[in-house]
């Protein structure tokens, strides 16, 4: 992601896409609920939606998750509700970080699908993988990108949409001592799925109407150049979201990106504000503000390119950008973004914590509000 004038907020498009495919990799088909009318807006008619039939094992292999080192320090805040574990979010974090560097297409981000497959199956998600391809900024050869898609309580047919990226940055391109060192990205990659694996526990068996989805988009930052273009796996989906390719349809989405700062400061993101999605984000924040959550603040500040865009403007699926853009601190600026101090010791459990009960309360307050008896089935 980053910042931008209002005037250059269009997201760029992937131009080179070969094939979409969902390899179905565990399954597990909970509960029932109600039909709503597509929100998607089609672009073509000439290909046929997706089918969740095919399986094909050889795609991704369980592997043992790594074992994370306790944390010393950063307690969980009092007015937030226990629900939500900010000390397993943070275990994930570490173990995510352990691996080291995320790029696309290496044995990173291989190793860390399979912690990914392996967490999420064991708690009930049914995991699947849509596949696409795109040119490498590396060397310039066209390579096999994949996003991961998460699903709770597949039958029910009104569904919410949690994502955040999973790639990292090929190098900390912003850093002035050391631009071609190795990019961790604990905050800026690592944070938001260390939130959505714990998001994940509490989901298959949440009561209410909606069901849940959990998106990790591939390509987000595989760029070295400025010029590259980036979102590729928020893009491709979108695509085909609007295409009609997706059997089934979102109701809200919302993207979690860098969210463990120590110092946190939530701000509205100004995209967020626009018509489709300003009443999501500001029922959020009221979320947090009932929970006493002050680090989310009210107000408009930064204006972001996010994966956010392509499910906004091409899905067409209300979409909120959570992140703290001020990486350490909005007096010190954005200084850790894209460089080598985007790393575990700049991140807080605490911060994990928060903007994990805000989220997840929000949706159970989601749930609540539209568990009418007489619902339609």
């Amino acid at each position: 992601m980053f910042e931008v004038h209002p005037s250059l907020s269009r997201v760029p498009i992937v131009a080179v896409v070969r094939r979409f495919r969902f390899v179905v990799l565990a399954c597990v088909l909970l509960c029932c609920g109600p039909a709503v009318p597509s929100m998607a807006q089609s672009d073509t008619n000439a290909v046929s939606p997706i089918s969740v039939g095919d399986f094909d094992s050889n795609v991704i292999q369980p592997m043992p998750m790594p074992q994370a080192a306790p944390q010393a320090g950063g307690g969980q805040a009092a007015s937030t509700p226990a629900a939500f574990d900010g000390g397993k979010a943070w275990q994930h974090l570490q173990a995510i970080c352990n691996i080291g560097p995320r790029i696309s297409t290496t044995p990173g981000m291989l190793q860390q699908q399979r912690y990914l497959e392996k967490h999420f199956t064991a708690n009930g998600g049914e995991v699947l993988k849509q596949e696409f391809t795109a040119i490498s900024p590396v060397n310039g050869t066209q390579v096999a990108l994949q996003n991961l898609m998460v699903r709770y309580n597949t039958d029910r047919k009104r569904r919410l949409l949690l994502c955040c990226h999973y790639d990292t940055r090929p190098f900390p391109d912003r850093d002035k001592r050391n631009p071609r060192g190795a990019f961790i990205g604990a905050n800026d990659g690592g944070s938001g799925v260390a939130l959505l694996c714990e998001i994940g526990r509490h989901l298959s068996d949440m009561d209410g109407p909606w069901g849940v989805d959990l998106l990790f988009f591939d390509g987000e930052e595989f760029v070295i150049e400025r010029n590259h273009p980036m979102f590729l796996g928020s893009t491709f989906f979108a695509q085909k979201y609007a295409a009609g390719q997706i059997p089934w349809k979102y109701e809200y989405a919302v993207l979690v990106d860098m969210v463990a700062d120590k110092d946190l400061q939530i701000y509205f993101e100004k995209n967020s504000l626009a018509q489709g999605p300003d009443r999501l984000t500001r029922s959020i924040w009221g979320t947090a503000q009932r929970l006493g959550v002050k680090e989310f603040i009210p107000q408009a500040k930064h204006i972001i390119k996010d994966d956010h865009l392509p499910l906004n403007n091409i899905a067409r699926i209300p979409t909120c950008d959570i992140i703290d853009f001020d990486y350490p601190n909005p007096k010190a600026g954005n200084v850790f973004w894209h460089t080598t101090q985007d790393s575990i010791q700049n991140c807080s459990q605490d911060s994990l914590h928060k903007v994990g009960a805000v989220v997840l309360a929000w949706i159970q307050e989601i749930q609540a509000m539209h568990a009418q008896p007489d619902r339609e089935q």
